[in-house]
């Protein structure tokens, strides 16, 4: 090793070290992340988000239902008026928004019926019964200090969690020369590496770690898979041990939140509130009650067992390679496997940019729509999903209505605009329970939270541009693109 690496290797040795002792992240800190009303009861606080969530409802159906339209439209004769063809058409946009509707339907039962503002999780047993956990960071090495000082928080939140059988292990495509330390594990894939079904991007990486040359997990040790920007929790970590502990599911899945410490873009982090209230609504319900990912997954906060990833596995060729982590469960699903919602939120940042966030969501939307018309997964696999992603891809016709509808007025039909304002209803929602969810009434005081409120519907309309820019773009755009969003100061390379 030559003196200048050597010098390098102290420097970052002592960086390591200083952060280990700076950082502080404790339970009652995640727990308080979690809960804005901080002296009411947790299921209070629950009690009092679904009385909101019923009034919201409940409002939008009075404005679609309850009061006269401008224009009767009962008399209306739309086949000769607008003739035929158009008159269908019009139908047919009707109907587009009602595509939706059982994501959306899961999403009101997963936050009414289940707790949406847990407290502390409470281990079930001792963590020195845990099996060997491996936290597995998958990086393109882009930003070697974020990582690393990353790998130094979660591992003392690792080791002040009591957390003792595990190792944090680091996959790059470049070296970030980690410190020595016996829980690091540096893991480097060669240029020269291809999977027998050309796997590319983290895919391709992910398959590396799977190959017997390289593994040193036993079939029942754990993996949890974080994004390089991710940050476990005391909380997140107590639910995986209960998660692994139990051992009655394969593939689990929890709580992500993205306005914790430092907010970098306010309307990007408002705008994922979204994916918080997805996570405590669709994605609870479908693990809890039918242990199978019936809508989506993602990449993120992600724990398997390691002999089932090694049989499900990550070679699953270009189509299962931009959007790896949903091929991998449908995969899963389809042969047989189980999964369950694990208790406890892990931190992420919301895209730097409107940019990021545009290509974040094209690149989410192409990957999904190569994972619904792959041929290699049975359909019966992804029948919600496929309408889940249709809804996604429709958007631009379904916001058209906001327009033809008082322009050109059908007859109504009851059911149809009652289901048309519940999904309306729905969405809405759930930005503002992102920012209930996300935001600390203690931290940011009375009113900047409530600036947080208001500012999570004032995004709605510019988020939902951003989106059908998105899927403009991803329809229609070169596939097979894998786009890596900004996370620090000093990126490299910004698409691959």
């Amino acid at each position: 090793m030559s003196k200048e690496n050597a010098t390098g290797n102290r420097e970052d040795a002592a960086i390591y070290s200083e952060i280990e002792e700076s950082c502080d992240v404790t339970a009652d800190k995640s727990c308080s992340s979690l809960c804005p009303f901080m002296t009411v009861h947790d299921k209070l606080k629950h009690a009092l988000h679904c009385c909101f969530f019923l009034f919201i409802i409940g409002l939008m159906e009075y404005l679609t239902l309850g009061k006269p339209n401008v224009v009767d439209s009962s008399y209306l004769r739309p086949w000769e008026k607008y003739g035929v063809f158009f008159t269908c058409v019009l139908y047919g946009l009707r109907f587009v928004t009602l595509l939706p509707l059982p994501q959306a339907t899961f999403n009101f039962v997963g936050m009414i019926f289940y707790n949406t503002f847990p407290g502390k999780v409470v281990l079930r047993s001792s963590p020195l019964l845990s099996p060997l956990i491996c936290v597995r960071v998958v990086t393109r090495g882009d930003y070697p200090q974020l990582v690393k000082d990353n790998v130094a928080r979660n591992m003392k939140t690792c080791l002040d969690t009591g957390l003792e059988n595990f190792y944090i292990e680091v996959v790059s495509d470049q070296p970030l020369n980690l410190p020595c330390n016996p829980r690091i594990r540096e893991l480097v894939v060669p240029e020269e590496y291809n999977t027998s079904s050309g796997a590319m991007y983290k895919a391709r990486a992910l398959q590396y770690c799977l190959e017997e040359k390289n593994n040193m997990l036993s079939d029942n040790d754990w993996i949890v898979h974080l994004d390089e920007e991710t940050l476990l929790t005391p909380n997140c970590l107590r639910g995986i041990l209960n998660f692994a502990l139990d051992g009655k599911y394969d593939i689990g899945q929890g709580l992500i939140t993205y306005a914790n410490e430092e907010i970098v873009n306010w309307f990007t982090t408002l705008a994922d509130g979204f994916r918080v209230a997805d996570d405590m609504g669709k994605l609870q319900f479908q693990f809890k009650m039918f242990h199978k990912p019936l809508f989506s997954f993602i990449g993120s906060y992600v724990v398997t067992q390691y002999g089932t990833e090694k049989a499900v596995s990550f070679d699953n060729g270009a189509d299962g390679s931009i959007a790896e982590d949903c091929f991998f469960a449908i995969k899963a699903f389809s042969e047989g496997y189980f999964f369950n919602f694990i208790e406890g939120e892990m931190w992420e940042k919301s895209p730097f940019t409107l940019k990021d966030l545009v290509q974040q969501r094209k690149r989410w939307l192409q990957g999904i729509l190569l994972v619904v018309h792959s041929k290699a997964l049975p359909w019966k696999c992804k029948i919600l999903l496929t309408l889940s992603c249709y809804a996604w891809v429709t958007i631009p016709l379904a916001v058209s209505n906001i327009i033809l509808v008082p322009l050109y007025p059908l007859p109504s039909f009851l059911v149809l605009d009652s289901l048309m304002s519940f999904v309306g209803a729905v969405n809405i929602y759930m930005f503002i329970f992102g920012a209930l969810k996300s935001f600390n009434l203690k931290r940011y005081g009375v009113f900047k939270y409530f600036l947080c409120l208001i500012g999570s519907v004032a995004v709605i309309p510019v988020n939902a541009l951003l989106e059908i820019t998105a899927v403009m773009w991803g329809y229609f755009g070169r596939k097979h693109v894998f786009y890596i969003v900004r996370k620090g100061t000093t990126p490299t390379e910004d698409v691959v």
